[in-house]
């Protein structure tokens, strides 16, 4: 996946409060700019979660990656897959909260306009923070739907049905047909739940995308073509959020889903 070309985009690695590292992409030229928080996958803060940065840098958003992980102590065996670093759903809210104060001394950061993005692991985490504090909206991308997703657990102390009650502001999903952690019911439920609490959302199904399929540094699952669908439709999304015209009282429901008709999630494989 191609980041931004550099004469565009300002890089920089900043510490949050608590020593919390930061990466932080932003689109060269003045004026204040709308914000993304961009969390990282299981393996912590490593060079992909950096070129989607600066990708949305080359968008036209100030971009901030925290490393939520960065108190693993074996970092090079979490960025490996090889160790596994869980935070709790306050955790969360804590560290997505250092990062967006963070923006305030980011050159052109707008920070009335916010929106985060959780993947994978961290995909719940934009539900729990909107649960919190005001954000523009909460991006995510194969997470917080699956069924340990819906458990109250030492990790998760509120049910998700709870925590989506409580958000207030619009939600992207993007999902794979092909996954095999997340099912079309799984999907299901969490539409049909965004719906019963009537919050704005946009849901994509890709077919034949399976689980982590925007990450191009795994050639087993990475889908070129269905990743740039879904970054084209996350944009459009936060053109749509961040236009001063829109409706914020409305409520939006936009479901797309691609399938076939011998769809069976058993046959779904994990793939590297």
């Amino acid at each position: 996946m191609s980041a931004a070309d550099s004469k565009d985009v300002t890089v920089e690695e900043i510490t949050c409060a608590d020593d919390m590292p930061a990466y932080v992409a932003r689109p060269k030229g003045g004026g204040k700019r709308p914000c993304v928080v961009l969390m990282h996958e299981r393996y912590g803060l490593v060079q992909h979660t950096k070129d989607l940065a600066r990708r949305f840098a080359g968008d036209g958003y100030v971009c901030i990656a925290p490393d939520v992980f960065f108190r693993h102590p074996d970092q090079d065996a979490l960025h490996a897959g090889d160790a596994r670093c869980d935070i709790t759903d306050p955790d969360a809210v804590r560290d997505l909260s250092a990062a967006i104060d963070a923006l305030d001394g980011i050159d052109g950061a707008d920070t009335s306009r916010v929106a985060v993005k959780g993947v994978c692991q961290t995909g719940r985490h934009p539900l729990a923070l909107a649960a919190e504090r005001p954000i523009s909206a909460a991006l995510v991308w194969y997470g917080a739907a699956s069924k340990r997703e819906w458990e109250v657990t030492e990790r998760q102390p509120r049910a998700l049905e709870d925590v989506i009650a409580d958000i207030n502001c619009p939600v992207f999903g993007s999902f794979g047909e092909a996954d095999h952690i997340i099912s079309l019911d799984d999907v299901r439920r969490f539409r049909n739940c965004l719906e019963d609490n009537m919050k704005s959302y946009e849901i994509h199904v890709f077919k034949g995308a399976p689980h982590g399929w925007l990450n191009d540094t795994m050639p087993g699952r990475y889908r070129r073509e269905q990743a740039e669908a879904g970054i084209a439709a996350e944009l459009k999304f936060l053109d749509w959020v961040f236009d001063p015209k829109r409706d914020k009282s409305a409520i939006s429901w936009k479901y797309a889903c691609e399938s076939g008709p011998d769809y069976d999630f058993s046959k779904n494989e994990r793939l590297e």
